[in-house]
């Protein structure tokens, strides 16, 4: 399901410490206040900032790609076909193909990105040529000294088995594995597609699509219009090398009144993130608070059964920024 959540659990915050149930699901804006205030997460917070550190594939921002932030974005509701647009030019001024084609981590991601029915309610086909795609793609991944450590860390904590076969096949039904999403009776959705290439419900709302490269190829063909950022409170907007952003914009004419999304990082990187923290828990959604080089952030999972629903980040504070 998504998730008008990341409004009501990350943005509208309204900052009271309170003492937070961490039983309690609620969409209430009193819960969004508890969430954002839950403690920070030592033991990730290390883990994923060598994470981060290890992360050589991560792009530089200003050498390898340069972002627009514009104005702020107004408001807006999810659905929306017409919103005030406070950004006349892409998002994305530039960004280098040339080296994505040439990591093998992002070309082998950039070739699931057109594998998907993108509307909820109609059932997904998967071809044998996709599925070696997703093969091809895990392969990648699993290679990388990011996941390496992901997978050493799951291992100690006897979420995942040893052997590279056993933990590629984990993945692959964490990520890959096909479920009706709310309401619908035949397989149209799967984590990956929620999370990195996006969904529309009923032709109304614009579901997932928390992923830069992805992102910018849609701005790039004209599918996705940025309407401005969506700034924290007591910031005034974000900086040109923030690399985490939330974001408002329509894609096939849906606004999506706020996306929050890392930039230039791997997609090893968020694979992984996003991975251990749906491993860890049980829980129906879990939002671990967690500060990654110098990102204060609280990230969000959600689970639908064995698979991953949705995932998200959701920036707090910056080093220089304000809580």
């Amino acid at each position: 399901m998504e998730l008008v959540t990341e409004q009501e659990f990350g943005i509208l915050i309204k900052g009271n410490r309170a003492v937070c149930d961490n039983k309690d699901k609620s969409h209430s804006l009193e819960s969004a206040s508890c969430w954002a205030w839950k403690a920070l997460n030592h033991e990730l917070s290390k883990l994923f900032s060598e994470m981060w550190d290890l992360d050589v594939h991560r792009l530089t921002p200003g050498r390898d790609y340069t972002i627009d932030v514009q104005g702020k974005a107004g408001p807006a509701q999810p659905g929306d076909s017409a919103v005030q647009d406070n950004a006349a030019r892409h998002l994305f001024h530039h960004v280098n193909e040339e080296l994505l084609k040439s990591i093998k981590t992002f070309a082998t991601f950039i070739s699931l990105l057109d594998n998907y029915e993108t509307s909820t309610g109609v059932a997904e086909v998967v071809t044998p040529e996709e599925i070696a795609e997703n093969n091809s793609f895990l392969d990648a991944v699993i290679a990388t000294e990011v996941m390496r450590l992901a997978h050493e860390y799951l291992i100690k904590k006897n979420l995942a088995k040893p052997k590279l076969a056993d933990f590629k096949h984990q993945l692959y039904d964490i990520w890959f594995q096909l479920y009706a999403r709310k309401g619908g009776d035949r397989p149209d959705s799967c984590g990956f597609e929620h999370v990195f290439v996006g969904e529309t419900r009923r032709g109304k709302e614009v579901l997932g699509l928390h992923n830069w490269v992805q992102f910018y190829l849609q701005e790039k063909r004209n599918q996705i219009d940025y309407k401005g950022y969506v700034a924290r409170k007591n910031k005034t907007r974000p900086d040109e090398d923030d690399q985490v952003l939330s974001i408002q914009f329509s894609w096939k004419g849906l606004v999506k009144p706020i996306g929050s999304t890392f930039i230039g990082t791997s997609p090893e990187f968020e694979f992984a993130l996003y991975t251990i923290i749906f491993l860890l828990s049980e829980e129906k959604v879990t939002r671990e608070r967690v500060k990654i080089d110098e990102y204060e952030l609280q990230v969000v999972v959600w689970r639908h059964g064995q698979h991953i629903g949705t995932a998200y980040p959701v920036l707090l504070s910056t080093r220089a920024g304000e809580p």
